[in-house]
C-alpha cells in the first residue's frame, strides 16, 4: 500500500476478533472517490493483496477525508468534503458488503476535521473545519448538543475511556473540556499567552486519569499531562523535538505515538515516558495527516499526502499473549503439585511418627475401633 493515493484509513475490529482496514481514495481522473476494506495479516503485518470490497461513492460527495469506526466494527462514518456518509459493513459467508446508510443530521455540514465515536458507542461527536461541534446518540441520531462556535476551526478531539469528557482543540491553540451527558462545556484548558494545544488524547490504560497534549511554544514542542480529576497541568516531556500533526494512544494505554510534520512516528512508553520506537522521514518529509495503533497488535497505520496510508510494526517489547499466560499458570500450578508431591514423601506424616521404644506397633483401624470405645467416658481428657 505505500506510495498509494489514500487519502485516509482506519482500523476495523471485527465481532470475531479478526483485524480489517479501511482505506478512502480521492478522485482521480474520470474515476470516482472509492472505499476500500482490506483484510490483514497480523503475521506478516501486511494487507490482501485485494481489497475484500470495493464501494464507489458519487462525485457529489466529494474526497474521503477521514474515518470514525464503531466499536462493534460493523458501522463505519466517512467525511467528505461536503459531509459524512454512513455505511454499514455486513458479511455472510466470508463475502462483504458496504452499505450506504441514512445519516441526517450529517447531511451537507461541510468538511468535519474531528469523528469520534465514544468507547461504549453510544455516543458520536463531529468537529468542523468552521468550527460546529455536534454531539450525537447513537444509534437514534439524536442531536444532544449543536454548538456552532465551539472553536474558529477543529484542531483535534479526543473522548475519555469512560464516555465522560470529551476534549477539542483550536487552530488557535486553546482547548476546551466538554461534559458529555450533560452536553455542556466544563472549563478552558489553561495556557500561557504564548503556547498552542494542539493534539490531544486521553489516557486508555483505565489506572491514570490523565490527559496528553501537544503544545507549541515558539519553536519547542513540548508532551504536556493533565490530571482530569482537578484538570491542572501536572507535567511535560519534550519527546519529538519537531512540530506534532498527530497523537494517538495505543487501546490499553501503554503507549504513544507521534507523527510529525516532515514525516518521522515516534512511540513512547507511557509508564517511562521514554521513546520506545523512532521511524525518521517515515512519510518522505510530508506531514502526517492520522496514525493509529491496530487494535491487536503493536503495529500502527499512518497516512500523509505523499505516501498515503503505510502500516508499521513498531519495534517494542511483545506483550504476553494470553496463551501464554495460561500456560505459566498451569507450568506453575504443575510446578507447585511435584514440590508438594516430593515433600509428602520426604517427611513424617501425623500417622507415621517414628515409633517409641516401648510403644506397641498398632495398625491405625485398630487404634480408631478402640478409641469409639471409649466415646461414653465422660471424664475430660
Amino acid at each position: 500500500m505505500e506510495g498509494g493515493s489514500e487519502s485516509c484509513a482506519s482500523w476495523i475490529r471485527r465481532p470475531e476478533n479478526r483485524v480489517l482496514v479501511v482505506v478512502g481514495k480521492p478522485k482521480i481522473g474520470v474515476s470516482l472517490p472509492l472505499l476500500e476494506v482490506f483484510s490483514f495479516d497480523v503475521k506478516t503485518a501486511s494487507l490482501s493483496a485485494d481489497p475484500l470490497v470495493t464501494c464507489a461513492m458519487g462525485e457529489e460527495d466529494g474526497d474521503p477525508v477521514g474515518f470514525a469506526v464503531h466499536p462493534s466494527g460493523e458501522e463505519i462514518v466517512c467525511s467528505t468534503a461536503k459531509g459524512c456518509k454512513l455505511f454499514e459493513l455486513c458479511d455472510r459467508d466470508l463475502i462483504f458488503k458496504l452499505v450506504a446508510k441514512d445519516l441526517p443530521p450529517l447531511h451537507s455540514v461541510g468538511p468535519q476535521k474531528c469523528l469520534a465515536f465514544s468507547t461504549d458507542g453510544s455516543k458520536f461527536v463531529t468537529g468542523g473545519q468552521d468550527g460546529h461541534l455536534r454531539i450525537i446518540e447513537w444509534p437514534s441520531l439524536k442531536v444532544l448538543l449543536d454548538e456552532p462556535r465551539a472553536h474558529k476551526c477543529f484542531r483535534d478531539m479526543d473522548i475519555s475511556l469512560d464516555s465522560e469528557f470529551l476534549v477539542s482543540t483550536s487552530t488557535d491553540g486553546s482547548a476546551r473540556i466538554w461534559k458529555i451527558n450533560g452536553a455542556a462545556p466544563m472549563i478552558s484548558l489553561t495556557r500561557n499567552p504564548d503556547e498552542k494545544i494542539e493534539c490531544c488524547r486521553f489516557s486508555r490504560d483505565g489506572m491514570r486519569p490523565f490527559l496528553f497534549c501537544t503544545v507549541q511554544k515558539g519553536g519547542k514542542v513540548v508532551t504536556a499531562v493533565w490530571d482530569i480529576s482537578t484538570w491542572n497541568r501536572i507535567g511535560f516531556k519534550r519527546l519529538l523535538r519537531k512540530p506534532i500533526s498527530a497523537l494517538s494512544v495505543s487501546l490499553d494505554g501503554k503507549y504513544l505515538a507521534l507523527g510529525s510534520s516532515d514525516g518521522d512516528i515516534c512511540v513512547v512508553e507511557v509508564k517511562k515516558m521514554e521513546i520506545s520506537h523512532w521511524s525518521k522521514k517515515h512519510h518522505l518529509g510530508t506531514a502526517i495527516s492520522s496514525i493509529e495503533f491496530c487494535p491487536l497488535e503493536r503495529i500502527v497505520i499512518s497516512t500523509s499526502n505523499q505516501r498515503g496510508a503505510v502500516i508499521t510494526k513498531l519495534n517494542v517489547p511483545a506483550d504476553w499473549k494470553e496463551w501464554q499466560i495460561y500456560f505459566l499458570l498451569l507450568f506453575l500450578f504443575l510446578g507447585s503439585a511435584v514440590i508438594f508431591y516430593l515433600f509428602h514423601e520426604h517427611s513424617d506424616s501425623f500417622w507415621n511418627f517414628p515409633l517409641g521404644r516401648n510403644q506397641p506397633n498398632r495398625p491405625y483401624l485398630r487404634t480408631l475401633v478402640q478409641d469409639s470405645q471409649l466415646a461414653d467416658d465422660q471424664s475430660p481428657w
